[in-house]
Order: structure tokens, then C-alpha cells, then sequence
């Protein structure tokens, strides 16, 4: 049987490990950390992580601000909105929800806010300081997946890791995570997609298999390796009469036929998932304590 690399009770641990030195700069006397989060229109998943995020800042002490802006929003008053937020000195953290509308460049928003402020880690300066392996804000996956690897103590120095897709978000950024200096890194990497001939001979020679391709069930056992590491990012809904919500949620890997052969490996869900938000705390604290840019800002 393998480990299940358990993402609900790792991210509850960081939260509560958050909410532990917010209470101490309370203590202290110090700013508590503010995150501000721009909800643009109705969508109702949006709105669910969104609401999620702000009830997870209440948890662990931290001072929330949601601002809510009709679907038609013009982009310019779209960007006065967050240079008003970069500008206020009250506000540590700013996320814009994506996806945006399509009248909506999500490169000009993200460019917008200030990099010191950008704890969802996808400013062009956050994601070419975690290239170059500087103090950043790493986004929200990519933290989480390290910091699984982390606290359950996954040797990945000298390993092959293998990365099946190439998303900004996700499949990027940990290739470079996990050929970094550092510890979880110091893997000899390679990076595949759609595109990649020979996928499943390259998936079988991973120590890591990172899986962040979004189709369901497309990593079976016969492209593993006996004793590899899956990580499964993928999450999808697929219809399921036999359950009250007429759906179960899967990953990008078949898990019962994989994990048999795994060493280690996340459940979806309950695996990377539930590390989005601790991590987007945690980036959060480091701004608010300005640990990332230090105290010039």
C-alpha cells in the first residue's frame, strides 16, 4: 500500500502553524496580515473560491477585504480599482479571481498589481524570481506540491522527475521548482505535453511523475514505474448516478490501478487541492512581514 500524501491535513497544519504567528503578532503588537481579493461578475465558482478564501483569512486571524465589480466592468476602471489597492498601505496581499470576462486581458491585470502585493505569484517579476531561484511568492499549486514533497519528506536530489504539462500555472513552474538548488529539487527534469512523442515510455522512467495535464484518468499504471511518486493535479467532475451529487471527482491519473503500483501518491481529492489556499495564506504572511521584499517596500 502506498503513502497517501495527504493534502487536507497538511493544509489544515500550515493553517493552523499561520494562525499560531498571527496570534503572536498580536501579541507583539504588530500589522495583522490583509489579503484583498476582486471578484469581477456572478460566476458561481468564482464566487465559491473566493468566499472560500476570505472564510479561511477569518480562521486564521487575518484581516480580509472582498471587492465585488459588475461583469461589465470596463478594464480601465478595472485597473484603477487595483492601483487603488497597490496604492493603500493597509492592504499586504491582492488576488484578482480569474477567469476574468472576456472583454478583460487578464496579462494587463495580472502586470498591474505590484509585485510585493502579488501573493497569487503570476506578475511577470514573482515568476522570474522563482525562475532565478530568489526570495518570492510562489503560486499557489507549485507551493503546494513542494511543500507536500517537503513535509512527508520525499527524497527528490538525483531523482528523475517527469512533468506532464506545460500550463504557466501549474506544469512550468514546478520543472523549474524541481531542477532548483534546493531541497524539495535538484532533479534532473523533463517536461512534457500534448505534443511529446514517446509520453508514456518517458512517464515510466519518472522517480516523481507530476500529472497537470487536465484529462481524466490518462496516467494508467502501464506508464509507471513500481515505487514512483505521483503527484495528480488534475480534478474533474465526471457523472455518477450512484452518488447524491450526480458526480464524483477524479484526477488525471487512474488512482486505484496507479497507486498500486505508487511508492506514494495524492488523492484527488483531498491531495493538491486543499494546499491552494493555505499557500495563498502563507504568501500572505510573508508580505504582510515582508519577507519576500523586504521592509524597502
Amino acid at each position: 500500500m502506498p503513502i497517501i500524501i495527504d493534502g487536507k491535513k497538511t493544509s489544515e497544519e500550515i493553517k493552523n502553524e499561520i494562525a499560531a504567528r498571527v496570534l503572536e503578532i498580536k501579541a507583539e503588537g504588530g500589522k495583522i496580515p490583509h489579503l484583498a481579493a476582486v471578484l469581477v461578475g456572478d460566476d458561481g465558482a468564482s464566487q465559491t473560491y473566493v468566499g472560500a478564501k476570505v472564510k479561511a483569512c477569518e480562521l486564521v486571524g487575518f484581516t480580509s477585504t472582498l471587492v465585488r465589480l459588475n461583469d461589465d466592468v470596463s478594464e480601465e476602471e478595472l485597473l484603477r480599482k487595483v492601483e487603488e489597492i497597490n496604492e493603500d498601505p493597509d492592504i499586504d496581499g491582492l488576488i484578482v479571481q480569474l477567469p476574468l470576462p472576456d472583454h478583460l486581458s487578464v496579462e494587463k491585470v495580472t502586470s498591474k498589481i505590484k509585485p510585493e502585493k502579488d501573493v497569487d505569484g503570476f506578475t511577470p517579476a514573482n515568476v522570474g524570481r522563482m525562475a532565478l531561484n530568489w526570495p518570492t511568492y510562489v503560486s499557489a499549486t507549485p507551493y503546494g506540491i513542494v511543500e507536500l514533497l517537503k513535509r512527508y519528506q520525499i527524497p527528490t536530489s538525483g531523482k528523475h522527475c517527469v512533468v506532464i504539462g506545460r500550463s504557466h500555472i501549474v506544469g512550468s513552474p514546478m520543472s523549474i521548482l524541481m531542477a532548483r538548488n534546493g531541497n524539495p529539487g535538484n532533479c534532473t527534469v523533463t517536461l512534457t505535453h500534448s505534443r511529446t512523442q514517446n509520453l508514456p515510455e518517458i512517464a515510466k522512467t519518472a522517480d516523481i511523475l507530476i500529472v497537470a495535464l487536465g484529462k481524466p484518468g490518462f496516467v494508467t499504471a502501464d506508464m509507471v514505474k513500481e515505487g514512483a511518486v505521483v503527484i495528480d493535479v488534475g480534478i474533474h467532475r465526471i457523472a455518477d448516478a450512484t452518488k447524491k451529487s450526480g458526480f464524483r471527482l477524479v484526477g488525471d491519473v487512474k488512482f486505484d490501478e496507479v497507486a498500486a503500483k505508487a511508492s506514494a501518491i495524492t488523492p484527488v481529492p483531498g491531495g493538491v487541492g486543499p494546499m491552494t489556499i493555505a499557500s495563498l495564506l502563507y504568501n500572505t504572511l510573508l508580505a504582510a512581514e515582508k519577507k519576500v521584499y523586504g521592509a524597502e517596500q
